[in-house]
């Protein structure tokens, strides 16, 4: 059935304000009014049918249609039709082809125009929240700049262009304050596409925030010529940033710092005061650590790999300034260095270095049963624990002044003893305390930390869960585990809550 269209230059029209007042695409417009109308039309004729209303772009035309599927076998009469039947119309028709009846021109009652008007409204609202989605979501990792709308509870609701987006009081810089009206700069922290439209945080105390300050300050930064290789930050307080020069050519500290302070200055006062020091970077983690120390000089650095460890032997004098006030510069460049740091003097230094020396002796003396002049004859040769003398070579042993094969042998053959005995007896106690499967088996926990862990008490995963990095720091000793692994290790222990909707 042939059925005329009459042009509505009205509906392109409305289509042309609607898409500059909602700054979305006109074809978006034109999609809505389609389901709208087709919406409309299936309330008159039945909403079992397939109706589906196109409109023509340039002249408003609108066209609307009901749909048939050739099918083998009709399982809906309303939307499906015989193949048999259909080639009675068309005998060019094959399975899977449709059938398209154009229906007549609308006469839009009360109750169809509103049910058009309805969809309409929502699928451009819904048209509106996706381009400004997509709008944020390129620039997540950005800053961006807003005017404060609404405060809630000391969150705070800020406009960025068309959309609202949200800055909660932790993402805020400690003892800040904005009122409605203010502009404000903030990094977009993330972006989530949700039912009620585009959800955006922004945040103004991660150290990403730092990051891109110094990127819009410094041109050599943004044309990739420096590189920001780390941030650490204490919000409102101190923040260290870590920078590398591709191009050795160029000063990468002075680049970032300016001529008299400038660039760096511009920052700090972005961040409310917020003091920043400027490290140079190196792939040679003594160098770093020492950068990052200065202007105390350091006088002897020791770092143990395996523990992810390292002690630094300052004067006495800049011990206290190059700890900082509540640790907070030392915490600092752990952050930025990644490596747990211990600070001490030259004295305090001999006084540990002899504490160590004498566990490990008493270590040796006991697991090897040798006498002290033999223990500490291993220790001055770099051997730190039994499982060293155990699985090494067998000739580090024998290249050691006074020690044939037969004592290197024996002496393996004690130690690989002691480690049998000693893990039998750590089983052995386990059990007896009655740590679960799942905490016994919980990689990156050694059979020692295990026990400290069931002698504390702490015999499930939940209970490990519980835990706060600190006291399984405490537990287990800080030898033997960072900050990091204890972190890791928890939210680790942590998963099967996530699964299970706990928190």
């Amino acid at each position: 059935m042939q059925v005329s269209t009459l042009p509505r230059p009205e509906l392109i029209q409305m289509a042309d304000i609607l898409a500059r007042e909602k700054n979305i695409d006109k074809s978006a417009v034109l999609d809505a009014m389609e389901q709208g109308i087709s919406k409309a039309g299936r309330s008159k004729y039945g909403p079992e049918y397939d109706i589906r209303t196109k409109i023509d772009p340039n002249t408003g035309a609108i066209q609307m249609a009901r749909y048939l599927t050739v099918v083998e076998t009709v399982d809906d009469e309303f939307t499906q039709i015989s193949l048999s039947d259909a080639q009675k119309k068309d005998a060019s028709l094959k399975i899977g082809d449709e059938i398209i009846d154009l229906l007549p021109p609308m006469d839009f009652g009360r109750i169809a125009a509103q049910t058009a008007k309805q969809v309409i409204t929502q699928k451009v609202r819904d048209a509106e929240r996706m381009c400004q989605y997509n709008e944020m979501k390129d620039k997540k990792g950005q800053i961006v700049n807003g005017i404060v709308k609404r405060v809630e509870n000391g969150n705070l609701i800020a406009e960025v262009g068309r959309v609202e987006t949200l800055l909660r009081r932790d993402e805020l810089i400690p003892r800040e304050s904005y009122r409605v009206g203010d502009r404000i700069r903030a990094l977009v922290l993330d972006v989530r596409a949700e039912q009620r439209g585009p959800q955006v945080f922004l945040t103004r105390s991660h150290p990403q925030f730092l990051a891109a300050l110094f990127t819009a300050e410094v041109p050599e930064i943004y044309d990739g010529t420096i590189e920001i290789k780390g941030v650490a930050r204490d919000p409102g307080s101190r923040a260290k940033i870590a920078v590398y020069s591709k191009d050795s050519t160029i000063d990468a500290r002075g680049a970032c710092i300016g001529m008299r302070g400038i660039r760096v200055q511009a920052v700090v006062t972005e961040l409310q005061g917020e003091k920043v020091d400027v490290v140079l970077w190196s792939s040679d983690p003594a160098t770093f650590i020492v950068n990052a120390l200065a202007p105390n000089e350091v006088l002897k650095i020791v770092i143990d790999e395996q523990a992810g460890n390292v002690e630094v032997v300052l004067n006495e004098e800049q011990l206290s300034l190059a700890i900082g006030r509540r640790g907070q510069n030392i915490k600092l460049i752990s952050q930025l260095t990644g490596w747990h740091i211990d600070m001490m003097t030259e004295a305090q230094e001999a006084e540990h270095r002899e504490a160590e020396t004498k566990e490990r002796v008493e270590l040796f003396m006991k697991a090897l049963d040798i006498d002290d002049m033999m223990a500490r004859i291993l220790i001055q040769e770099g051997f730190a624990k039994v499982e060293d003398i155990a699985y090494i070579a067998l000739d580090e042993l024998t290249g050691i002044e006074g020690f044939d094969e037969d004592l290197a042998q024996e002496l393996q053959n004690r130690a690989k003893a002691y480690l049998v005995a000693r893990q039998d007896t750590l089983t052995k106690q386990i059990e007896e305390q009655q740590v679960s499967n799942e905490l016994k088996e919980m990689e990156g926990l050694t059979l020692d930390m295990v026990a400290a862990l069931g002698n504390a008490g702490i015999k499930t995963l939940d209970d490990f869960a519980d835990l706060a990095s600190d006291e399984l720091i405490e537990i287990v000793g800080a030898k033997n585990m960072d900050t990091d692994t204890a972190n890791a290790l928890i939210m680790k222990a942590r998963e099967h809550w996530f699964e299970e909707g706990k928190l």
